[in-house]
């Protein structure tokens, strides 16, 4: 329907002119009845990226909002398309991912007679895993706010915001608005982040633990630079959701496990830690003691105040990774050190029995990808092997999730797909993983991505399993809810429109990655483990 005011845009074309500014042209969503006005005369410079369930929808704006390094723009039906995108609201929260969530509400005339469908509390659903969530108290007002969630969605610490949209709102006149240049970084305090230098300058044995902020400030290769200045040994942190160091290194560690003693214990004989882009430290069990070696100093730079106000003790500096990197750089170089001992070389894997082992998939999958192709992982119980065998070695060629949440990988993989389209992707599950959101495999058929899906197919929750002794459980107990028997992956494929084969004997696995990894089109592996 055309404005009444013909000088004035209607709040949908001033918001699509809007999103042109932020060098936005991608929707995702999948559409409710309050949604429709949005998309009445969409216009042929944008594109809708359909997913077919809301949790699949906001996993792939994740991947593609991190891969690109722009907010995604995700449209949702109200409360209940909410509701289902929440453990994906999560994880993009957990992810720092800049992200734009518009929820559709009930006409407001009908709003006091709390209409079918509409959303009660919308500012409040979200919450407290979105930065910012607002319903504009005029339609005249939805730019504006959109506006507002966008330069906040950007700042730094990133992460998702959320404007609930009366549907009568899109055809209301409204006055036009431009795109305005906001800061979305922050530099650290000078005098803390000199006091950082200095620790570091002065420091015997000092060791990194580098975050997922790292890659997702774009500061790979200046942290490589600054390890290398101090001869640092560089773990990455427990549960990063990104690699921030190359792993093929020779100062590269290992990867630290979200345990307090055993973070303790390999970082023993350090006098000083830097947790770089990263908590200190992330755990996933309670601990007793100390959180860093006796006799050890520690210190931090994190972009989220946040983090930084929980961190137990030691200087923390709160700002942007890479610029506050470019700072500690700048600084006279300090006396050589030593380098520390390099890390064991891993022993060959070879098959060894009927089904193959996980470390023998992931040695297998290092040696047939090309070290610049892309791994979105989520496969919790293989991620020990995964770090082991599968090093990653290049900036921007990890993805996972930093919440724990299930139903995170195998969307984010499309959307990291389309905003890469130049590179391969692979998305690397457990099999209880991939049923989260195993409605993504339409979509990436749909789309014509040549995404190339693992499936560690092990017939059981494994993690929780493992997990079961730190509870309490004892070999042989049994534990409810966990065996996945007679899932079949191929099936699921098929019926979503994509190819799909099956790998039980080691001997073949290596010939059946290749051929995946050059298929032109989306094609899922599954693969029989132990």
């Amino acid at each position: 329907m055309p404005s009444e005011h013909p000088h004035l845009p209607t709040v949908r074309e001033a918001v699509l002119d809007l999103l042109r500014g932020f060098h936005i042209d991608t929707i995702f969503g999948n559409p409710g009845s309050t949604e429709l006005p949005l998309f009445l005369d969409f216009p042929s410079d944008f594109r809708y990226i359909l997913g077919l369930q809301e949790s699949v929808v906001v996993g792939m704006a994740d991947g593609y909002a991190q891969a690109t390094h722009n907010a995604a723009f995700v449209n949702l039906h109200s409360a209940a398309g909410v509701g289902h995108a929440m453990g994906n609201i999560f994880t993009a929260h957990k992810n720092r991912t800049p992200m734009v969530i518009t929820a559709g509400q009930q006409a407001r005339s009908i709003l006091p007679f709390d209409p079918f469908l509409f959303s009660g509390q919308a500012t409040e659903l979200p919450k407290p895993y979105v930065k910012w969530s607002v319903e504009p108290a005029r339609a005249e007002d939805v730019p504006l706010a959109i506006a507002r969630a966008y330069y906040i969605a950007m700042q730094q610490p990133r992460g998702p915001v959320l404007v609930s949209i009366p549907a009568d709102d899109w055809d209301k006149p409204c006055e036009p608005l431009k795109a305005r240049t906001v800061s979305t970084e922050t530099r650290p305090e000078p005098r803390v982040l000199e006091a950082i230098g200095d620790a570091l300058d002065a420091a015997r044995r000092p060791v990194f633990v580098v975050g997922a902020a790292v890659d997702r400030d774009s500061a790979w290769d200046e942290v490589v630079a600054l390890a290398e200045r101090h001869n640092a040994a560089v773990w990455i942190a427990p549960m990063a959701g990104r690699c921030g160091f190359p792993q093929d290194h020779r100062l590269f560690a290992g990867v630290l496990p979200a345990m307090r003693e055993k973070i303790v214990a390999l970082l023993a004989g350090h006098d000083l830690v830097f947790a770089l882009g990263a908590a200190a430290f992330t755990y996933h069990v309670e601990g007793f003691g100390p959180h860093v070696p006796p006799g050890a100093q520690l210190v931090q730079l994190i972009e989220d105040p946040g983090t930084a106000a929980w961190t137990p003790e030691g200087t923390s500096a709160v700002g942007g990774i890479r610029l506050g990197v470019l700072d500690l750089l700048a600084r006279p170089a300090p006396p050589p050190r030593a380098l520390p001992q390099p890390r064991p070389a891993r022993p060959r894997v070879e098959p060894t029995g009927p089904l193959m082992s996980v470390p023998y998939v992931m040695q297998t999958l290092a040696e047939v990808r090309d070290a610049a192709s892309i791994v979105v992982e989520e496969a919790p119980s293989s991620r020990a092997a995964m770090h082991a065998y599968l090093p990653i070695v290049q900036s921007e060629t990890f993805y996972t999730m930093c919440s724990g949440g299930l139903g995170y990988g195998m969307p984010a993989a499309v959307g990291v797909a389309l905003a890469k389209p130049d590179k391969k992707v692979i998305g690397l599950l457990g099999d209880g993983s991939a049923m989260y959101s195993i409605q993504a495999l339409w979509s990436a058929a749909q789309l014509k991505l040549p995404i190339t899906f693992i499936i560690l197919k092990n017939r059981r929750y494994a993690a929780l399993q493992e997990f079961a002794p730190t509870f309490g459980f004892h070999e042989g107990d049994k534990l409810e809810g966990t065996d996945l028997p007679d899932l079949d992956f191929l099936a699921l494929a098929c019926g979503q429109g994509c190819e799909a084969v099956r790998v039980s004997d080691p001997a073949l696995l290596h010939q059946a990655l290749r051929d995946a990894l050059a298929s032109p089109r989306a094609i899922l592996v599954e693969v029989d483990v132990a």
